[in-house]
């Protein structure tokens, strides 16, 4: 999908009034940094040329000290000259094409030196085809170098693109952002040891609109379906960050949904997390906690969860803080009219190997189990708790997703896909992209496959015998 102002204009139109205000005034600076794209390509442009000149000039220089028609020379040279411009490329690329302020890092030095190889890499390949071209045409051997020469730049000038804007420059500021306050409530009533852990979440983050928000997003909360909800949150290590999202949560779904519940599935966390949980339940009643007493995996977590939701719907989001409740409003429109209503990330805030793997998966589960979703992975889903009760899920790791759907496709229920807005990480470790993780999602999806085909096979026949040998 290409973001486009149009594209945008619409999203911002399916959103319901009660957070549409909100939303159009925390993403203004999102919004504006969306419109300058051209702009940055533009100034790409411009320092790609001013680098082209610098690369032209050395190779030329070369070939004048030492001429030469080897392609093997000609692609020492072009290593060469490609280097020395990478220098000019990178400070020019970093303070005024994607105008970033915060000093060189070793990181960021590593991954330009990648890029840069890449670079190099793929500029020799163009440069060596292009001079085998050539090297036959009756031209001296300035005019064959230089014609290989800017051959090869314009094959690789996407590469330099693509992996300075989405890898090696990625603003620092853009990770920081969140569309929410960081807040959690004052449980006045809570005492002691798990008062202090309450504070010591709160510390530096007390913002005096932050009272305001049950209020301002529950103003038109009787447009919402008066179901009974039931919202699952799996907890991995999440003490940094666990007690400011159950506030938020919290606060908003009290201004909108009379009878609900949070059930918090604890897996086997390590630290503070099952601590402050608890300390938020002793003054919140609604707040229960579910706790594996060792890691158990991210399908064992929702699983339990949604065993243990008691109410009419059952909505779960990851309690990392990338997901903002408030967009839980766009699904509870739709509830009545489909059977389940799932997120797609819009702006998918995580980093390019996550996106990579995130591709490639929904690409295997679209062939292998014909589910046609933009995001089978998105931790931001709507069901009713009957069906999940009556079809209780089975894989316990990462395909638990792609499980949830297909459960849902074979029981011939109906969703509907909704873009909800994806937040940057504000802490903690993300295991998603784990090879272990990994390995065990193919493991299951293996075995769950062929489990389900056999059930299936067995069910066609069944009915093929039903149909022509009735009793």
């Amino acid at each position: 999908m290409i973001e486009t102002p149009e594209l945008h204009k619409r999203e911002i139109d399916d959103i319901p009034d009660l957070i549409r205000p909100r939303y159009i005034e925390q993403h203004a600076h999102h919004v504006f940094k969306r419109g300058s794209l051209p702009g940055q390509v533009l100034r790409f442009g411009l320092v790609g040329g001013l680098n082209t000149l610098v690369d032209l000039l050395i190779l030329n220089g070369l070939l004048w000290l030492i001429p030469t028609t080897s392609s093997l020379m000609l692609l020492a040279y072009n290593a060469l000259a490609y280097s020395l411009g990478a220098v000019n490329s990178f400070f020019l690329n970093k303070y005024w094409t994607f105008r970033e302020k915060q000093g060189t890092t070793r990181r960021e030095l590593a991954r330009f030196t990648l890029t840069t190889l890449c670079g190099i890499g793929w500029s020799s390949i163009i440069l060596w085809l292009a001079s085998k071209a050539l090297h036959t045409l009756p031209v001296n051997t300035t005019v064959w170098a230089n014609a290989s020469k800017i051959v090869a730049i314009a094959g690789t000038v996407l590469i330099s693109y693509l992996g300075m804007r989405l890898w090696v420059f990625v603003s620092k500021a853009q990770k920081k952002q969140t569309r929410f306050p960081a807040y959690v409530p004052a449980y006045t009533n809570v005492r002691g040891e798990n008062r202090a852990l309450l504070l010591g979440e709160r510390r530096g983050t007390a913002d005096a609109r932050e009272p305001r928000l049950a209020n301002e997003d529950g103003e038109k909360a009787e447009s919402l379906p008066p179901h009974s909800l039931s919202v699952v949150l799996p907890a991995y290590n999440e003490d940094h960050v666990i007690g400011v999202t159950l506030g938020h949560v919290l606060n908003v779904l009290a201004a909108w949904v009379k009878d609900f519940e949070v059930v918090v599935v604890n897996d086997g966390s390590t630290d503070r997390t099952g601590a402050i949980v608890s300390a938020i339940m002793d003054a919140e009643p609604r707040v229960r906690l579910v706790t594996h007493a060792r890691n158990q995996g991210y399908g064992s977590t929702l699983a339990d969860g949604f065993a243990a939701a008691t109410k009419e719907l059952t909505f779960f989001m990851d309690s990392d803080g990338q997901f903002d409740i408030r967009d839980l409003a766009r699904l509870l429109l739709l509830i009545d009219e489909f059977d389940a209503v799932i997120g797609y990330r819009l702006d998918r805030q995580d980093t390019w190997v996550r996106k990579l793997n995130a591709w490639g998966w929904n690409a295997l589960i679209r062939n292998v189990l014909g589910i046609h979703a933009r995001d089978i992975d998105c931790a931001f889903k709507l069901l009713r708790t009957d069906f999940l009760h009556q079809h209780p899920l089975e894989t316990r790791g990462a395909m638990i997703n792609a499980e949830l759907l297909y459960q849902l496709k074979r029981a011939g229920y109906s969703y509907r896909e909704v873009g909800v807005h994806h937040l940057p990480r504000r802490g903690g470790r993300a295991t998603g992209a784990n090879p272990r993780v990994i390995a065990r999602a193919f493991r299951e999806l293996f075995i769950s496959v062929r489990k389900w085909r056999r059930e299936e096979r067995a069910y066609a026949q069944h009915i093929f015998v039903s149909e022509h040998h009735p009793f």
